[in-house]
């Protein structure tokens, strides 16, 4: 057994740490066997923002005494292979959020036929969202075939559903016009269809590197498409809201600089540009956010009770995820090992944005 760890103030550094082979639980546990889990930017989010939002502590690794390792947290599907908590059954699977490892040990709460909650107590004070699981032989209508969509997608366009939600709820914060940094994305692009399926929403505009401009273009989500070293043709009398996916300091710095005092207000979610960000820069002010998606989902939850929060989010991952099968490429790894080497280009923002890599264990 081995697990995936990477350097907690070095993310580019990564390791495979064999695991002992965990044969017995203690009561109200559960035993899972991770079988598949998809791998993007995301991520690497998660390991940039590590400390701030606590990603490190979801799954404690293995042979840490430095303390100087960590586990990057990962949404993918795994198999109950021993049970001593009630009402959960051997042989039945689970989606939600694992370690990039063969086996995981969880104590569920709150279990209900469409869901339970890990009650370990390393996790207690982490955001709800993440440690909910979907029981799959609870769910209505469940597909198998979206599985790989519902790995790389649904967890993205999550936040892509919390953004113009949080957009629109504020009257697109008085702007005329949306850019989005880092178009490609597959969160980006989840916020472009949003928009480009609300007649109310201002014109949307696409920035992205000259490389991945045709395949922007081709998607057809966004009013339209701008490369990083042309953001002169973004109208700057418009006023506007940004949503920065990038990170990027510089990218950021440049495009408010154009925009000058018609830039309303600027949302910074995630890091594709990770090896570019500033905190400086995404620090918080009154035109500005760092948005945290499982703080508004509960928000909602709150607002619209979780049934009505469920139906409106699950109707659009699964129609934006049926829209993405234009253009989106699986590309299977099989175990950690692959992972291992696909983990640099992954870091240097290699992998073409029309892929997705979903790793088999």
């Amino acid at each position: 057994m081995s697990e995936f760890q990477v350097k907690q103030k070095q993310l580019t550094s990564h390791r495979l740490v064999q695991t002992p082979v965990i044969e017995t639980i203690e009561k109200g546990q559960i035993l899972l066997k991770v079988e598949s889990f998809s791998f993007t930017a995301n991520n690497i989010t998660y390991g940039m923002m590590g400390d701030k939002l606590g990603y490190w502590q979801f799954f404690p690794p293995a042979d840490n005494n430095d303390k100087q390792w960590g586990i990057i947290p990962v949404w993918g599907f795994a198999l109950v292979t021993q049970s001593k908590a009630e009402g959960i059954e051997v042989g039945e699977r689970l989606f939600g959020y694992f370690p990039p490892a063969q086996q995981v040990v969880m104590t569920p709460v709150n279990v209900s036929q469409q869901r339970l909650v890990d009650g370990s107590g390393h996790r207690a004070m982490l955001p709800p969202g993440y440690n909910s699981y979907k029981r799959l032989s609870g769910e209505k209508g469940y597909n198998p075939d979206l599985d790989n969509e519902r790995m790389l997608l649904f967890p993205l366009h999550i936040t892509s559903f919390c953004l113009w939600d949080r957009l629109q709820d504020n009257s697109w914060f008085d702007a005329q016009q949306v850019v989005v940094i880092s178009a490609s994305s597959k969160t980006s692009l989840g916020l472009g269809y949003a928009l480009n399926d609300d007649v109310n929403a201002p014109h949307s505009v696409g920035l992205t590197s000259s490389g991945n401009m045709a395949f922007v273009q081709k998607v057809g989500v966004y009013d339209q498409v701008v490369s990083y070293n042309q953001m002169s043709d973004i109208d700057p009398n418009k006023p506007t809201v940004i949503v920065d996916m990038s990170g990027s300091a510089d990218i950021l710095a440049k495009l408010s600089a154009h925009l000058e005092n018609n830039l309303t207000y600027c949302i910074n979610v995630g890091l594709t540009h990770w090896d570019e960000f500033s905190a400086e820069s995404a620090a918080e002010s009154d035109r500005s956010e760092f948005f945290f998606a499982p703080g508004h989902i509960q928000k909602r939850i709150a607002d619209w009770g979780p049934q009505g929060f469920e139906q409106r989010t699950i109707g659009f991952m699964a129609e934006t995820a049926m829209k993405c099968r234009s253009w989106l490429e699986v590309k299977e790894l099989n175990g950690l090992e692959d992972l291992a080497q696909a983990y640099s280009q992954v870091c240097e923002g290699k992998i073409p944005p029309e892929q997705g890599l979903i790793i088999k264990l």
